[in-house]
């Protein structure tokens, strides 16, 4: 298993897109390692033959442990991956031939991978009657279709319908790609344990906009991407953060953990089949052409599977970004153990009542809502309105154009 990351210890075999005889290439696709936050493509760190694979798909493996061996043209073998192996690599050769009769250990149900564990949620299995063949008796996505096969005397591949999920109308059934189903697993556990409460605020982004009419243009023709609000966004986020600390936290049982560091986390949407959270880390300590840039750097190797493990650690606060569709207000979900979340949705031009000292006037503006939704046992609702008001002060009133011109 190779290093995914400085913060990673250990990942989940996912997919081998190569069996034991195929031929591969250096630099070819291997397979695919999942963590809880992102799947990673691993290359073959050699030309030669698949001689074994030692860790099947859906079993976790610790960094440094033995997955498979390539033979080389003239007969050498090389141990996958690059990392080196560690003192568990005998015990991973001796799971990978072992009879498929070992009994789970104790602590099982902790150790089974999302994979297995979705599995077993599916069919409804008591883990204790099935044998598990991996390392340390652990309970493998092999182990418990070959229970299903026994059981029922005929292949299972996926959960048996019942009566009330027959098809209609020839509707079609999915199953839920690996991301959806971490999304799916976190949000769920979430929803039910956190006390969500929402608050929104109305801003005026002229000042934001007056700069992206400014620099708009060079800044595309320069950097190749657009100018969007979301980069002055996380700016006056950080700024607000800074002054209210406790929503820079994460809730630890029954401590709130304070972080020094603000790491903004970005939502970013992978072509509607799920969402990763890659993180903008130290935003205080960089410029906004600098945020800007990370940000488009973060969303474009995200849609194309490229996110290293690190990229989605430490966040400290997320922001949800919704606005491109034209939103109006999102109430998004807490990403637990922090304790708020914010939405920026759709900004548009509206009518404004404008007071200033020679009366009130009406002016068309560009205004967009900012959405917190907080954790209520970090913190309360005067806390979280004094953080966005803090946001909307700081995003009416900076010289954004100046900003860009650091």
């Amino acid at each position: 298993m190779p290093q995914l990351g400085e913060t990673v210890a250990e990942g989940t075999v996912a997919k081998w897109y190569k069996k034991v005889g195929d031929a591969v290439k250096a630099d070819e696709t291997l397979f695919d390692v999942e963590t809880d936050k992102v799947s990673t493509e691993i290359p073959s760190p050699v030309d030669g033959i698949v001689a074994e694979i030692l860790i099947g798909e859906g079993v976790s493996a610790k960094v440094g442990v033995r997955l498979a061996v390539i033979r080389e043209g003239g007969g050498a073998a090389t141990t996958v991956a690059a990392a080196p192996a560690t003192k568990a690599a005998p015990a991973a050769v001796a799971a990978a031939s072992a009879p498929r009769s070992a009994p789970p250990r104790a602590d099982a149900q902790e150790r089974l991978s999302p994979v297995v564990r979705r599995l077993v949620a599916e069919h409804g299995l008591d883990i204790r009657s099935i044998a598990g063949s991996g390392r340390d008796g652990r309970i493998t996505r092999e182990d418990v279709l070959l229970h299903l096969q026994n059981r029922a005397g005929e292949p299972i591949e996926a959960r048996t319908e019942t009566p009330a999920q027959h098809h209609i109308d020839g509707a079609e059934r999915l199953p839920l790609n690996s991301i959806r189903r971490r999304t799916a697993e976190h949000t769920a556990r979430v929803w039910s344990t956190v006390p969500h409460v929402l608050q929104a605020m109305e801003v005026d982004f002229l000042r934001v906009e007056q700069a992206r009419a400014k620099h708009g243009a060079a800044w595309k023709a320069r950097e190749g991407f657009s100018l969007t609000y979301l980069p002055f966004i996380a700016r006056a986020v950080s700024i607000a953060l800074a002054k209210f600390p406790h929503l820079n936290a994460s809730l630890d049982h029954d401590h709130l953990v304070l972080h020094k560091r603000i790491n903004l986390g970005i939502a970013v949407d992978l072509g509607f089949e799920g969402l990763v959270v890659p993180v903008v880390k130290d935003v205080p300590n960089k410029l906004l052409p600098q945020i800007a840039r990370e940000i488009n750097d973060l969303a474009v190797r995200a849609r194309a599977g490229r996110l290293k493990p690190d990229d989605t650690t430490e966040g400290t606060y997320t922001l949800s970004n919704s606005g491109v569709f034209g939103t109006l207000i999102t109430a998004p979900i807490v990403n637990a153990p922090q304790v708020a979340i914010l939405s920026t949705d759709g900004v548009k031009k509206r009518p404004v009542v404008i007071e200033n000292e020679a009366g009130d006037s009406i002016a068309i503006r560009p205004v967009g809502v900012l959405a917190q939704t907080f954790d209520h046992r970090a913190i309360d609702g005067a806390y979280s309105a004094a953080f966005l008001k803090e946001v909307k002060t700081a995003i009416e009133s900076r010289d954004w154009a100046q900003a860009l011109e650091a």
